[in-house]
């Protein structure tokens, strides 16, 4: 069976006002656009021709396909004029224990303060869709951070002996993550403000070649969100610009901050986040660090696997969803093998789909999605257009 799908876009702050009415090809409504959700996670489930809900459909008309009751992810698409908050999402096991704590406390699910909206973890991929996409992702290798920091003069002094991370106890150095968590533990503390204040005042005046990039962003966060210490936070983190069909992935643990772009976005069904600034909402900073992965690398960058045209995005180790990818023409359709429940867009173009089992045609054209049922068994599609298939992980 194919189920088409149709949403209103989220107006989040950040979102932008052109980029979604742009690929969908409709006049700006003036506000911020900023996430089209293709899914059936309450928060805001996708509707289905007759009015009801995704999630409605799946638990009757779905029946005896094969389709789960739930989706084990959520498809997005994302336009971000300004920076999204820097960010965490916890593992399976710290959503289960803190959704169930939050819970046993009576905290409203749509409390300010709450942390944990349902009991899921939120791996997440995006892949880029505008010409470049930029983003934070992950912290810096930290000999590189403390040479841009270095870099910023005598305002930054105290930055950069937290980022030494010398034990008080013993007088030897602590590891990098070790030293990267505790930095982070003190910009969020609120006892940093004079230093945030002095770091972000140097870096507007610091010309370093080599991290030109990294103190014009730093520039600009503070624009937008003057004094936050998340300013600084990003001073540790890894800049990452991707070009269209390029990807990054982001597990459990891991802090993200999208700053400005079009993108499909794909993760586990959850809305559970863990902010570290940028933002003027709630920061549960001992919850944060709980579930910060502090190790320093280089940018999280997913390369795509190609098998007969088609490219897969898929996080090591996550079996709740691949992102497929499959560029179609007049003189190259596409039949793609299925191995559960799909979701297909489009973000360029205009495809036939057919479901190969049943016969079922969609019309895919950006703004309108289509769900696809496991007995299908493999979607033909044909026409001009940028494909994109959310399907179970393996």
């Amino acid at each position: 069976m194919l189920a088409p799908l149709v949403n209103e876009p989220r107006d989040y702050a950040w979102g932008s006002t052109t980029l979604i009415a742009e690929l969908e090809g409709r006049a700006p409504t003036g506000r911020p656009e900023a996430e089209v959700w293709y899914g059936d996670h309450p928060g805001d489930p996708a509707v289905v021709p007759d009015g009801r809900s995704l999630g409605e459909w799946l638990s009757s008309d779905a029946a005896g396909t094969g389709a789960p009751q739930r989706l084990p992810y959520l498809l997005k698409v994302l336009a971000a004029a300004s920076p999204l908050s820097i960010q965490a999402h916890p593992s399976k096991r710290q959503a289960e224990q803190g959704f169930a704590r939050e819970e046993d406390a009576g905290l409203p699910r749509d409390a300010a303060e709450r942390t944990y909206r349902d009991d899921n973890h939120k791996p997440e991929l995006i892949v880029a869709v505008s010409d470049t996409f930029t983003a934070l992702a992950g912290l810096r290798d930290l000999e590189t951070t403390k040479r841009l920091v270095a870099s910023l003069g005598p305002a930054a002094e105290p930055l950069l002996g937290h980022l030494s991370g010398m034990d008080a106890s013993t007088g030897l150095s602590t590891s990098a993550p070790d030293a990267l968590r505790g930095t982070i533990a003190w910009l969020l503390s609120g006892t940093a403000q004079h230093d945030v204040d002095a770091i972000v005042a140097a870096a507007a005046d610091a010309d370093a070649t080599e991290f030109r990039a990294e103190l014009d962003l730093v520039r600009h966060l503070n624009d937008v969100y003057p004094g936050d210490p998340g300013v600084v936070v990003a001073l540790l983190m890894n800049l990452v610009v991707l070009q269209r069909g390029e990807a990054v992935f982001v597990p459990a643990g891991v802090l993200h901050a999208y700053v400005a772009g079009l993108g499909v976005e794909l993760m586990a069904a959850s809305d559970n986040v863990l902010r570290g600034g940028l933002t003027p909402k709630h920061i549960d900073v001992a919850e944060l660090l709980d579930v910060l992965d502090p190790t320093p690398g280089p940018p999280p960058v997913l390369r795509p696997t190609e098998a007969g045209g088609v490219e897969r995005f898929a996080g090591p180790g996550i079996s709740d969803f691949a992102l497929l990818h499959a560029r179609v023409s007049a003189d190259a359709s596409a039949e793609i093998a299925l191995d559960g429940v799909a979701i297909a867009i489009v973000t360029s173009g205009q495809l036939e789909v057919v479901g190969v089992s049943s016969g079922e045609h969609a019309t895919l054209i950006p703004g309108v999605g289509v769900l696809v049922t496991p007995d299908e068994g493999s979607l033909r599609a044909t026409g001009e257009g940028d494909l994109f298939l959310a399907v179970p992980g393996r």
